[in-house]
């Protein structure tokens, strides 16, 4: 197959060197009999957006995207360096406050919850790749936001309104233009920390990388 492989930075998309079996051939990457482009977009849903776009307009269509990288995870049944797969997502920040209290842009009338690519609101992953690969990582219900969650107020907002397991800046970005384009996808992620106020130094960003890479070759070796 022909697999896109889109990283938000340089730091995610070098697990790469760290999965066995990767082979590069001039400026090429293979994975037996799979040819890999690489694309990091930056961080964030709007670098995400524009490098993704750019991309599919300079090259033939995918049969495959996978979107890696780290998160955090709001549910403690998670473990720092657990390797998760989103099913769905959606972007937990975009609407309306009224009166001191938040409205997704369907609640406020600006939108049809039902309108391509959502479903009751929600982007969904359900193809026949996420039925081979299943077995590999807990599916786990994803959020994407434009500021990473950090206040006791905002954490009880997104937990009250959409239950997530996890948080990302990118994955909805990429599940809308996967699904607009149909293209099929998968998402890996890897917890690095938890939401919780402060506590940057608590982040388990090696270690998330580390696992995420060794997942990853499990997945490119079944596919």
């Amino acid at each position: 197959m022909n697999i896109l492989l889109v990283f938000a930075t340089r730091a995610e998309a070098e697990i790469l060197k760290m999965v066995p079996g990767m082979n590069y051939a001039g400026e090429d990457l293979f994975f037996q009999n799979h040819k890999l482009n690489v694309l990091v977009t930056g961080v964030g849903g709007i670098s995400t957006a524009w490098s993704m776009k750019q991309w599919l307009g300079m090259n033939q269509l995918p049969d495959l995207a996978i979107n890696a990288g780290i998160a955090g995870s709001f549910s403690r049944i998670l473990c720092k360096g657990d390797v998760v797969m989103p099913v769905s997502d959606c972007f937990a920040d975009l609407g309306i406050e009224i009166e001191g209290k938040f409205h997704t842009l369907d609640e406020a009338g600006f939108s049809d919850r039902n309108a391509n690519p959502f479903k009751d609101g929600l982007i969904l992953l359900n193809n026949k790749y996420l039925e081979k690969i299943s077995h590999l990582c807990p599916a786990v219900k994803a959020v994407t936001v434009n500021t990473a969650t950090g206040s006791p107020i905002s954490i009880e907002r997104i937990i009250n309104k959409f239950n997530p397991d996890i948080e990302t800046m990118e994955s909805a970005t990429f599940f809308y233009i996967c699904t607009r384009e149909k293209i099929p996808f998968l998402a890996l992620r890897a917890i690095s920390n938890y939401v919780e106020p402060g506590r940057r130094s608590s982040w388990e960003i090696p270690l998330a990388l580390y696992n995420l890479a060794g997942k990853l070759g499990e997945i490119l070796n079944i596919l």
